[in-house]
């Protein structure tokens, strides 16, 4: 029992290490940087031993994708449950790690699963908090509103997509800050936010 223990202590180590390994490559390279290889030569193993720790890259982009979405969820769970603070710790979250936003928010590579269960029902779960915030907004047609029920169960459509319709702008507006866009249009993103939070406002209230 006492070596099974070491054994186990030992693959959650070394699967961390590896995990870390490739959230450096994909800092500095994105997701087509992600390399078994090159993070079995920097931890000092053959590339072959780290098959016992993931099936393949593949396999380990899903659980990167995993963690970054329970890692987003917290955040949005800790702030008020209001749509500017949750529109906040969305873009502080963003801001702080574009390399796992990207991860999550860019097209995927092209041999990924983007559409394995674990991944959407991490999705889903990342927009939880919106949803409970966003309150009602315009009623959608029928086809529209099946999809909806489809993708967020019980939530009344009216709220799933006004809940989209929140979190399309804000993506949009943090997807235009990691990549540096506000920045070359010089405007200060910080003031851009301030006054999208008060378009929200609006929007919400309306």
């Amino acid at each position: 029992m006492a070596a099974r223990g070491i054994r186990d202590r030992f693959r959650e180590q070394m699967r961390r290490e590896v995990k870390e390994a490739a959230l450096r490559q994909l800092a500095e390279g994105g997701p087509h940087a992600l390399s078994l290889n090159a993070i079995a030569k920097e931890l000092g193993v053959s590339g072959p031993a780290l098959y016992r720790y993931f099936a393949g890259r593949d396999a380990l982009l899903v659980e990167l994708v995993l963690d970054a979405y329970a890692d987003l969820t917290a955040a949005l769970t800790a702030a008020p449950l209001r749509p500017a603070d949750l529109a906040a710790a969305y873009r502080s979250w963003g801001v702080a790690q574009p390399h796992r936003y990207r991860l999550l928010f860019t097209g995927p590579l092209p041999s990924f699963d983007a559409w394995d269960e674990r991944v959407t029902a991490a999705a889903r779960s990342a927009m939880d908090p919106l949803l409970r915030a966003a309150g009602a907004g315009p009623v959608p047609e029928a086809a529209l509103a099946r999809q909806l029920r489809s993708w967020a169960g019980t939530a009344d459509p009216a709220v799933s997509l006004h809940a989209l319709t929140l979190w399309s702008r804000l993506h949009g507006f943090v997807s235009l800050e990691i990549e540096g866009h506000l920045a070359a249009m010089g405007l200060e993103p910080d003031l851009v936010f301030a006054a999208e939070l008060r378009a929200l406002d609006r929007l919400i209230s309306n």
